[in-house]
């Protein structure tokens, strides 16, 4: 078998069908759509969700829950991730993008406590935890909020 001599499985393709291209096609005239209504203008059809005038299901299910819309969303940064770092250096969103340890900035970066610092550096953040905070002055560092 070459690839010249490939076809489709027998009824896998079928031909589309031409509509409102004359009354001997099957399909001509009113192409389909019957006689009148808003389903055989143009552009008619109603829209998605509507059910006739009745209340919409989706209107009809309760709602919960509560957006804020002030919330403030942080990328997140842990202690022991900053061990990456040379000792002595300032470390910044800059930073974090460049050693892939954040990818966003979203509203800020937010550095969290998880881990050991065992490195002495000066972090500039949005936020700290105080666990983060404390564990980066323990180390002899600099936490700074900007």
């Amino acid at each position: 078998m070459k690839l010249n001599e490939l076809k489709p499985t027998e009824g896998a393709r079928s031909t589309k069908k031409r509509i409102g291209r004359g009354l001997g096609s099957g399909t001509g005239k009113t192409a389909g759509k019957g006689q009148k209504g808003q389903n055989a203008r143009s552009g008619g059809g109603v829209a998605i969700g509507f059910e006739g005038g009745q209340t919409p299901f989706f209107k009809r299910m309760p709602k919960r829950g509560f957006t804020n819309y002030t919330r403030k969303e942080y990328a997140v940064v842990n202690v022991d991730d900053l061990n990456k770092f040379d000792d002595g250096v300032t470390v910044d969103y800059t930073a974090l993008k460049a050693a892939g340890l954040v990818k966003k900035h979203l509203d800020g970066v937010k550095v969290l406590g998880n881990g050991k610092l065992e490195k002495k550096l000066t972090v500039q953040a949005e936020k700290f935890s105080k666990s983060a905070q404390k564990a980066i002055e323990e180390a002899g560092g600099k936490a700074e909020v900007l």
